[in-house]
């Protein structure tokens, strides 16, 4: 028997975990208590990692599609098939016609963080697609604005706060979001326990709202008003208090003028929040010692997600709690950080290109994800006509995903890196498989850039295993779309060299791979560190509360945070125009985050699926009795893309007009290898999110706020 420390790859937490093995057996899973951020804390997904280790389904051999039927392949016959069917469609119609969407978990993956810029500069596509424009680009794009750099976002600083504002976040359940904070129950709790307030607003009674001083049941889709509102307030109420920004700040007039039509009565009607609250709540704001408001996934699935996360951080300024303890503060990462020179200027834009059908803009290098079906599905020069995906699952987790499983089927040809035969790589000609999370070793190189403390951990693989790592196939696979051929040890060296000479260090000559890399990063970081820092923590390294980087960290064109942004006031009086669209009864369909889910491809484990259905339609009891609706019933759920049929949940912690029913459900497609999950498939809600209702300025799919039509099934 033997215990090692492994950083949880599986959410944003980034929780230090003991795992402890009889051999190659994982037989218990618990939390580290010297971990330095997490502390001992564990949540249901971290202790299934044996299970995910241990899952029979997972795919462990390269596999090959050939007459409909799937094959075990080795590795040498994938990469030969690979050549031979995607190199004429680049030949034959440029690098375009391949496209790429890369899901979730290849944030949290060492190797694919690292090395697949490089596969995917290599194949020099537009048409680069992720998860981001699912859940998140709104809020880079709004950062990129204000700050000058997109991954310049400010996390709450909730060890130090005495007010923390939640908006369309229910952090309890997906263990922070663009904010990583292992557990925030006791983050949260400690709050309160300091004598401070926990306000939300989100149309549900979340498990965070539950603990909350405070839930205000908002509308869903209208937080910009909402937070418009309470900009409005600190103008109108002569509460605005730039203290240290002073200097550091421009449009602050614009921002007033702008404000002047979302008075606290105006957006009412909308909203579904008092007048006299959100007069009230901007005072509290206003008045705590230290704040920070803090929205994320319901405010960026919307149709105004950009100007929502925008006002996030334009109410942090104004109240003064931008770049300060306790307030909204930029994370200093020891290794990658994005913004971590001081003295850039260099600014920031989108819509350097556009999609081809739809026209909708670029951000961070990637296009929408609700045009990909558009963009294979529409002849013409430019088409795509091969995919590949990583660690993605876009049948499930995308808007209208039943037409782009439809579009899918029609493609040329399709690789999938991916462990699991799943409603996506059912479509593939070949799939790549990678080692389990305990087969790797492990650095969060994002996610420790919105961590609400600076650390840094190191996991080094707990098993061997004779698989090749994810670094290896995407180099191999830069090959062949290079003509570099197999030789991953000189490509190695290459990128190696690349890192090196942008963090201005030397290459270590005894690493490899993303251990090579890590350390080339942390000695070009800040903190002066080094991989052979890490291995000797085993626990992590505590580098500190998050300290002011302004002006430091700003690299917009002023040198200044640039609070009105020409993009953003411009997509101002399309909000203006929502003042008088007042509800007219509609249902309004919002998804429903899970402990013990994590999107779509944590479903084949059998510890975090058993117990009663989870996939199930929230509605509230005066719905219920309107619609003829039964608690255990049936619902059938229509929208313009499609409909559903769910089991009925009738609870009064869901607002009256909304229903909701969790993301990443419907694990009954036919050619699927997922035992487990077919076992518990549900339902997939994506059927029903409309790939034509999309944020403006951004491209991001709208998934909180859909019409729908909601009848007894």
């Amino acid at each position: 028997m033997r215990t090692e420390q492994v950083t949880c790859p599986l959410c944003e937490a980034t929780c230090g975990l003991d795992v402890t093995l009889d051999g190659d057996r994982v037989t218990s899973v618990r939390g580290d208590a010297a971990d330095v951020f997490s502390a001992g804390f564990i949540c249901p997904k971290g202790a299934s990692l044996g299970a995910l280790h241990h899952d029979p389904d997972r795919l462990r051999t390269p596999m090959i599609k050939r007459d409909g039927v799937w094959e075990s392949a080795t590795w040498d016959e994938a990469f030969a098939e690979i050549s031979a069917r995607l190199l004429p469609i680049i030949a034959d119609h440029g690098k375009d016609a391949v496209a790429v969407y890369a899901g979730n978990p290849s944030v949290h993956n060492t190797s694919t963080a690292l090395y697949g810029r490089v596969f995917f500069k290599a194949l020099g596509t537009r048409n680069f697609y992720s998860a981001s424009t699912v859940d998140q680009i709104p809020k880079h794009l709004s950062s990129g604005y204000l700050f000058g750099d997109p991954m310049s976002i400010p996390v709450p600083d909730v060890d130090r706060t005495d007010y923390l504002l939640l908006l369309g976040a229910n952090p309890l359940v997906s263990n922070g979001s663009l904010m990583t904070a292992p557990d925030m129950r006791g983050r949260l709790k400690a709050i309160q326990a300091r004598g401070g307030k926990i306000v939300v607003l989100d149309p549900r009674r979340s498990r965070t709202a539950e603990m909350a001083d405070e839930h205000h049941a908002i509308l869903p889709g209208t937080d910009a008003l909402f937070l418009f509102a309470l900009v409005n307030t600190l103008f109108a109420d002569d509460l605005v208090t730039l203290a240290h920004l002073a200097d550091h700040v421009t449009g602050v007039e614009e921002v007033r003028a702008l404000a002047q039509p979302f008075t606290p009565a105006a957006v009412e009607p909308i909203t579904g929040i008092p007048a006299e609250t959100i007069r009230q709540l901007a005072h509290d704001l206003a008045a705590a010692s230290s704040a920070a408001v803090y929205g994320r996934i319901g405010t960026c699935v919307q149709s105004f997600g950009t100007l929502a996360s925008w006002l996030v951080d334009v109410l942090n300024v104004l109240t003064g709690n931008l770049d300060r303890p306790g307030g909204a503060m930029f994370p200093l990462a020891a290794a990658g950080q994005a913004n971590a020179q001081s003295g850039r200027r260099r600014g920031f834009a989108h819509g350097r290109w556009n999609s081809r059908v739809r026209e909708l803009p670029e951000v961070l290098g990637e296009l929408p994800v609700a045009t990909l079906a558009d963009e294979i599905l529409t002849p013409g020069e430019g088409q795509v006509r091969a995919l590949v995906t990583v660690c993605g699952n876009p049948c499930l987790s995308t808007p209208n995903s039943g037409r782009l499983s439809d579009a899918l089927g029609q493609l040329d040809f399709m690789i999938s890196l991916d462990v699991y035969l799943n409603e996506t790589s059912r479509h593939a000609d070949v799939i790549l498989p990678g080692p389990t999370a305990l087969e790797r070793p492990h650095y969060d190189v994002a996610l420790y850039q919105f961590a609400v403390r600076n650390v840094a951990n190191w996991t080094k693989a707990a098993l061997p295993t004779d698989q090749p790592q994810e670094w290896q196939t995407l180099l191999r696979l830069t090959g062949i779309i290079t003509g570099a051929g197999s030789d991953i040890a000189a490509m190695d060296d290459f990128v190696a060299t690349q890192f090196a000479a942008r963090a201005g260090v030397e290459p270590a000559a005894d690493l490899t791979g993303p251990e090579r890399l890590i350390d080339i990063l942390l000695r070009g970081g800040p903190y002066d560190l080094t991989l052979a820092d890490l291995l000797n923590a085993p626990h992590g390294i505590d580098l500190g509360p998050l300290k002011p980087r302004i002006p430091d960290v700003l690299a917009t064109p002023s040198g200044r945070v640039e609070l009105a942004p020409p993009p953003l006031v411009e997509d101002v009086p399309r909000l203006v125009a929502e003042l008088t669209n007042v509800p007219n009864g509609q249902m309004l369909l919002i998804g429903r985050r899970q402990l013990g889910s994590n999107n779509s491809w944590m479903h084949n484990l059998e510890p975090l699926v058993r117990g009663k259905n989870r996939c199930t339609a929230q509605v509230n009891p005066e719905d219920a009795t309107r619609l003829g609706l039964s608690d255990g019933g049936t619902a059938t759920v229509r929208s313009r893309t499609g409909k559903i049929e769910v089991p009925v949940e009738i609870t009064d912690t869901i607002r009256p007009g909304v229903i909701s029913i969790p993301h990443g459900w419907g694990h009954d497609a036919a050619g699927i290898r997922m035992t487990v999950a077919n076992a518990h498939a549900g339902v997939n809600s994506n059927l029903l999110a409309d790939e034509l209702l999309i944020d403006a300025l951004s491209g991001n799919a709208v998934l909180n706020g859909i019409p729908v039509e909601v009848s007894p099934g």
